[in-house]
């Protein structure tokens, strides 16, 4: 296991534009506001997103006292190692599948994460070379899959299942993002991108639905604004679902470090 870390979640997603980071930031700020000491990993090298998410100045970097490893920069009570705090943010990453996955493992290995009970890693979307990468070196607790309920991210959403089962990372659940919106002006409730897609992918996968998340307006403006739903409005509903997902995945990780399973009992 990765020093100073007790469990790894991946936050992984088949396909970009999900969601995946929104979710990825409002979960650990749910985690932590249930006790728990979390950090992020943004692993998305190409384009991360959590130093703004978490409203990290552009000029604040990681200090290295040996030039080797680096303190996590702490932001609202997480712990936070990104590719945005040791480039400009205008700097695009012009690398191969290789480059970035070593710049994947030095981030993950050579940060002081200082005692986590929980480091979820941003994924970036797809099942490429970085997840590959992972999925050999690092020893990952579980996964959670983001989808909309949309056809084509359903798609892709399986192939992110399917890649995590064949690596054997326990899939924990699949949070559906943007499942239904609310007109602001008139309060019509409607699917716009379908309905029920998580929970056939999460039966068909014998996985469970964590949660569903509308597609609000607010949730986007008060990430971008670096102060995601969790700690803008804690007592929203949006808040609500995602202290429900965070309960979910402790009580499934509680249960496996107690090594808890079913009872067998035997009669005549």
């Amino acid at each position: 296991m990765t020093d100073g870390v007790k469990h790894i979640i991946a936050v992984a997603s088949g396909k970009g534009g999900v969601g995946k980071s929104t979710v990825t930031a409002n979960l650990a700020l749910a985690m932590s506001a249930q006790g728990k000491r979390v950090g992020v990993l943004d692993a998305d090298i190409y384009g991360p997103s959590q130093a703004q998410m978490f409203a990290v100045p552009a000029d604040q970097k990681p200090k290295s006292d040996d030039g080797k490893t680096f303190d996590p920069i702490y932001a609202k009570g997480i712990q936070l190692m990104s590719m945005a705090f040791l480039v400009d943010q205008k700097t695009p990453m012009i690398w191969r599948g290789p480059m970035a996955s070593g710049a994947f493992q030095q981030l993950l290995n050579q940060t002081r994460w200082d005692d986590l009970d929980y480091l979820f890693i941003d994924m970036p979307p797809g099942t490429g070379d970085i997840q590959l990468t992972m999925a050999q070196k690092v020893e990952v607790s579980g996964a959670v899959i983001v989808t909309t309920p949309q056809d084509i991210a359903l798609l892709d959403a399986k192939r992110g299942i399917e890649m995590f089962r064949q690596v054997k990372v326990p899939v924990l659940g699949v949070v559906e993002n943007m499942s239904l919106h609310t007109c602001s002006q008139c309060g019509h409730s409607e699917p716009i991108f379908g309905e029920g897609g998580g929970e056939r992918i999460a039966q068909e996968y014998q996985t469970e639905l964590l949660g569903q998340l509308p597609l609000a307006l607010s949730i986007r403006e008060q990430v971008d604004q670096g102060h995601p739903s969790v700690e803008a409005e804690p007592e929203g509903k949006v808040a609500e679902v995602f202290k429900k997902i965070a309960a979910n995945i402790r009580e499934n990780m509680e249960n496996q470090d107690s090594g808890s399973g079913p009872e067998i009992s035997f009669s005549e």
